[in-house]
């Protein structure tokens, strides 16, 4: 079939900006939110500088039930808190609290990591100058470990791209509902081609700009 891009184009433009709006927002707020989860569960650990067995425990399972849960099941899953807290479960805001929620215990398990790997002799010699616990972390601890985070952070900006293709499942627009609707369920294989490419020109800009920041953040 000939494909009628002089009627698509417009749908297009508006299923890349509501992908962006997904993306961007689910970042800012999973990318913050997942900060301090990751920073609380690195420093509540046995060792760690607010060490609590009871509040790392609690934080570790709840990443351990949710990380796992395929995002598509976890839309669905969290249906009755996202009517309570969004008012909705359709359309492209319905679906930031999901993108969100999931966003956010996967950066807070991503940012763990990368903190465990910073050497404890920095952090002791900082507590050897005096500073204090909360200085340590966002002074010491997080700019040691900034390099692999920004690496971390674009993993999970990719991530955050494929939950909102999946997004178009529930009604919440974007490029996956464009695929879906106007390519897959038309069989229109030139729009899902298309829609696949713009995808992979996003990813691969956000990989170029994660690996460039990261380099120089290592050769500060």
């Amino acid at each position: 079939m000939n494909t009628d891009w002089s009627q698509l184009q417009p749908v297009l433009w508006l299923s890349l900006l509501q992908t962006a709006y997904m993306v961007f927002w689910t970042m800012l707020l999973a990318g913050l939110l997942g900060l301090l989860l990751g920073v609380a569960l690195h420093t509540t650990r046995a060792g760690g500088l607010f060490a609590n067995r009871g509040v790392f425990t609690v934080l570790n399972v709840l990443v351990n039930l949710v990380r796992p849960i395929p995002f598509i099941i976890f839309i669905t899953a969290v249906g009755p808190v996202t009517l309570l807290v969004m008012g909705t479960t359709i359309g492209t805001r319905s679906v930031l609290f999901p993108m969100v929620a999931m966003a956010t215990f996967v950066i807070g398990r991503i940012v763990e990591q990368n903190l465990v790997s910073v050497d404890p002799s920095v952090i002791e010699a900082a507590r050897a100058m005096g500073a204090g616990r909360f200085r340590i972390v966002w002074s010491v601890l997080v700019p040691e470990a900034l390099a692999p985070l920004v690496l971390g952070y674009t993993f999970v900006f990719i991530a955050v791209v494929d939950m909102s293709a999946m997004a178009g499942y529930v009604g919440g627009g974007g490029l996956g509902d464009f695929a879906i609707s106007y390519g897959y369920q038309r069989f229109d294989w030139p729009v899902t081609l298309v829609t696949v490419a713009i995808i992979v020109v996003l990813v691969q800009l956000a990989q170029l700009a994660g690996n460039t920041l990261a380099r120089r953040v290592l050769h500060r």
